[in-house]
């Protein structure tokens, strides 16, 4: 992974000139079930949540909640399509131990799931870009996002995501960057290196992730200074606030946990094709099931934000002085009975 190496004069195939198979596999706790078991959760936390959203969606009455709800929604179907595709490639290989280079000697199949993996990958990272430029706007600039962005103009910016991610993710085979068979021969993924094309292709990505990340880390910042702003100011009784600081909890946390799960593979990516040192395949393997994790928390957001006691906590939080003297908060919250 730490150069382009070209086709030899054997023909060997671009995706396995680095990393050719078969490689002597090791029955591990780690490499075996990881995948099985990470798949399996997180398909079934995403199926739970977009249910959860799908109910939501329906009972809602607040227009700017059904345009987050929109995002979530395009979130979840993400997060699941991604574990779906590339977990039953990996857990095929882990139950069968198929010969990559028997199976796809035409790099086909590889470049499908490094595509994939790129896809998938972005995709989570630019809706949560996407979903806190849509929530600076509709909390900065209510009256003209109220009255310019139809439903329709949403389900556009959750499918103008996909195709940016998706416009990425065919670059490799134009020539800008390569996907290779990577360690330990479960899984395909983009040439991380230093030299020619496969700079670009790395640089492209980890600055893409990391752009996203800060991009959502500074407008969520600037909404929720607006938000206390409003709920604690002289302006407090003239605007309901209630879903606004609901959804601006969630999206923070969302952000928060794609930091997490993200930033060490997107950093580690940036360091290793500006410095010398070379990459090591069980770094970038660590990096890719952190991001795994990210699919698998970001739905138990949306599951738990469903509950009564959740947002009887934040209503708590809005104000508490209000409670002991009326039921309804002046940051806009109407308290259950």
């Amino acid at each position: 992974m730490n150069s382009s190496v070209l086709p030899h004069a054997n023909h060997t195939p671009l995706c396995y000139s680095i990393n050719s198979p078969p490689f002597k596999y090791n029955h591990t706790i780690a490499s075996a079930y990881f995948s099985s078991i990470f798949s399996t959760l997180g398909l079934t936390s995403n199926l739970i949540a977009f249910i959860v959203l799908l109910k939501s969606f329906r009972r809602t009455h607040s227009r700017s909640r059904s345009f987050f709800l929109v995002f979530l929604g395009g979130l979840v179907v993400t997060d699941f399509l991604g574990l779906l595709v590339t977990g039953s490639i990996v857990i095929s290989f882990h139950v069968t131990h198929f010969n990559w280079r028997q199976l796809d000697p035409d790099c086909h199949f590889c470049n499908f799931m490094g595509m994939s993996m790129v896809f998938y990958g972005l995709c989570p990272l630019l809706l949560g870009a996407a979903m806190a430029i849509e929530r600076f706007i509709g909390i900065n600039r209510p009256f003209a996002r109220s009255a310019s962005m139809p439903k329709t103009r949403t389900v556009s910016m959750v499918l103008m995501v996909w195709l940016v991610a998706g416009s990425i993710a065919l670059l490799p085979l134009t020539g800008i960057g390569s996907y290779h068979m990577q360690m330990p021969g479960s899984w395909c993924f983009f040439n991380i290196s230093s030299e020619g094309n496969d700079l670009a292709f790395s640089l492209l990505f980890s600055l893409v992730g990391l752009m996203c990340i800060a991009v959502s880390f500074l407008l969520n910042t600037v909404s929720v200074v607006t938000l206390i702003k409003v709920c604690c100011g002289q302006d407090r009784t003239q605007r309901r606030r209630d879903h606004e600081v609901e959804m601006m909890v969630q999206l923070i946390l969302i952000n928060v946990i794609a930091s997490i799960c993200w930033c060490p593979l997107l950093i580690y990516i940036l360091m290793s094709v500006v410095t010398p040192d070379p990459v090591r395949d069980e770094i970038v393997l660590f990096g890719i099931r952190m991001a795994t994790c990210n699919q698998i928390f970001d739905p138990w957001i949306y599951i738990m934000f469903q509950g009564s006691r959740l947002r009887s906590s934040l209503h708590k939080l809005c104000c508490p002085e209000v409670l002991s003297r009326s039921d309804t908060c002046y940051c806009g919250y109407a308290l259950p009975p």
